[in-house]
């Protein structure tokens, strides 16, 4: 560990922390679903207090000069043997950004949500802790766990409160990311048997090794892990399972999918830039142009998907893909030679989209709630309270909500508003300096000499805009009719179910205030990713090489594995 920054095991706490949280909870029964929600709140709390530590920790170090602050070696093992954790810059935006969607989840899961089956509480702590390792950890083996612990809880979740339409979409869901996962595993396979290593640092030092057999095969292995993080990015033609998914889903569980598919493209955009980036050789660059291309398809398959249904829940899967591939061309670009601007931008736009989104699936099921109370009371078999949310004909459970206080209608209409003008890109909120600074960056970053940009970029920009465009017309179009076409009564409403949204509304307003820090700390973010052998250097300092290879055609920037120190010890 370097000097000045936080001790070694506050790394890991943002894993253990829900981890213990849901654990403990299995000891309750669900009778005590106020108890298990105060656990999570807090447990969520503390995650969110030691990632603003990391996230000092990180700026303090980074300006002196480093980019990695931080490495934890689980059992003390070297490095690349053993299991490590690594904290950045971007690891730990991300790990902030889950535990900001966690709390106002779980606040508007209390409005009964958390009711209506068993366990809701434990497999949302188990989901945060899967949803963390995968941002935290450094090897590909422990990606695979991290990520197979986020998806088991991900199934409970979806199939969270029953009903044929949930069990449908649910296990379509179940079946694709089984798909998924064993493509996965094959990309893992294929890796480990050319480089020896599934340290992800290691793995971009031992591609200077590799010669045209096996650097084919690591090419091979590339392409099997990128489809499997794709599907889970939702990039099209892959994407065809979010919109249905997400649109049965509950909407707190619905609302922390929102950052699973971030998780995917936190995978592609940390292995194209580690292993495949500007230093890789005859492999820098490789699928940068697939995923150009699949950015932008992805873009617009969501525009014509959310412009074509009337569905509300099925808009917010739309919205969905479009920032995922509006994030997946932007690291494209990036990995085929654009600058720090471009992807600084992309990461500032992935941060107030994701909120939006999630903040769209709370509203959704509320605004789109049948006005009749007797027709919902009817619906609600254990008739315990007048009070029962839309598609939940058929439950395992009921319990009514920790508070009864309602919302009014023309609250509800001015957050939908707000929310739908954050998507659409509107000034002065995020979605619009986000687009506006990926355009400034593409135009800076990939002028060319003649002062011509890229076809490519060309198409990129009318996306940009178009969907920004197409997003605007479908939600105005449904908040005309919905809010000011509403005769007769408006539908109950609670409270529980508003705060979330407010604030969810507040982060995002003070990212708008924010800009200008915001997008300093995600434009340095990216210079840090497009120099991928400074976090190489920081996580092998002090490595045991086990590698017999060959000391020709090594980057000269890297250690040779004479040169490797052969202690045991951590990096200083």
């Amino acid at each position: 560990m370097n000097e000045g920054i936080a001790p070694d095991h506050i790394i890991a706490a943002p894993i253990l922390i829900p981890l213990v949280a849901g654990a403990i909870m299995l000891f309750y029964n669900d009778r005590f679903r106020q108890t298990k929600l105060l656990i999570g709140l807090v447990a969520v709390a503390l995650t969110f207090l030691v990632s603003l530590e990391l996230v000092a920790d990180v700026k303090s170090a980074t300006e002196r000069g480093g980019t990695v602050v931080g490495l934890y070696r689980l059992g003390d093992w070297p490095v690349p043997i053993g299991i490590v954790l690594v904290l950045d810059r971007l690891s730990v935006l991300m790990v902030m950004l889950t535990a900001l969607l966690a709390a106002p989840s779980l606040i508007y899961a209390a409005a009964g949500w958390h009711g209506k089956g068993q366990h809701y509480h434990s497999m949302f702590q188990f989901l945060l802790a899967g949803v963390n390792g995968a941002f935290l950890t450094g090897d590909l083996f422990n990606l695979f766990v991290f990520f197979e612990v986020m998806l088991a809880a991900s199934y409970g979740l979806m199939l969270h409160g029953s009903g044929p339409e949930r069990i449908k979409a649910g296990l379509h869901y179940i079946a694709i990311n089984l798909a998924a996962s064993l493509l996965f595993l094959v990309g893992v396979a294929l890796v480990y048997g050319t480089t020896g290593t599934l340290n992800m640092a290691d793995i971009g030092r031992a591609l200077h090794w590799l010669d045209g057999p096996d650097r084919a095969l690591l090419h091979a292995a590339a392409a099997f892990l990128g489809l499997a993080f794709l599907i889970k990015a939702a990039a099209w033609p892959l994407c065809f399972w979010l919109p249905p998914t997400y649109a049965a889903a509950s909407p707190p569980a619905a609302a922390m999918m929102a950052i699973m598919t971030k998780v995917g493209l936190y995978v592609i955009l940390r292995l194209s830039l580690l292993v495949l980036g500007p230093d890789a050789g005859p492999s820098a660059g490789f699928g940068a142009p697939a995923l150009m291309i699949a950015g932008m398809l992805t873009m617009g398959f969501g525009t014509i998907g959310i412009l074509g249904t009337d569905d509300l829940g099925r808009k917010g899967g739309y919205l969905a893909i479009i920032s995922s591939g509006t994030v997946l061309a932007a690291i494209g670009f990036a990995q085929a030679g654009g600058g720090a601007l471009m992807l600084g931008g992309a990461l500032y736009y992935m941060i107030g989209s994701t909120a939006a989104i999630a903040a769209f699936f709370l509203i959704a099921e509320p605004v789109r709630r049948r006005d009749d109370p007797d027709e919902a009371r009817a619906d609600d078999d254990a008739g315990a309270h007048d009070w029962a949310p839309m598609g939940l004909d058929t439950v395992e459970d009921t319990t009514a909500p920790a508070s009864t206080r309602t919302a009014s209608w023309l609250t509800m209409g001015v957050c939908f508003a707000l929310v739908a003008g954050m998507l659409a890109g509107l000034p002065p909120l995020p979605g619009f300096i986000g687009k506006f600074a990926i355009l400034r960056g593409a135009v800076q970053d990939n002028m060319q000499p003649t002062g011509e940009l890229p076809v490519l970029l060309w198409v990129y920009a009318t996306l940009l805009i178009l969907s920004g465009l197409g997003a605007l017309i479908a939600l105005m179009r449904f908040g005309i009719r919905r809010f000011w076409g509403h005769e007769g009564p408006a539908p109950r409403i609670l409270a529980l179910e508003v705060i979330p949204v407010l604030i969810l509304l507040g982060m995002i307003g003070l990212q708008t205030l924010r800009a200008d820090a915001l997008l300093n700390y995600t434009q340095a973010t990216a210079a840090a990713l497009l120099v991928p052998g400074t976090y190489r250097d920081a996580v092998l300092a002090g490595a045991m090489d086990v590698r017999a290879a060959p000391t020709a055609n090594i980057a000269p920037d890297l250690p040779t594995p004479k040169d490797t120190p052969k202690d045991n010890g951590g990096p200083e």
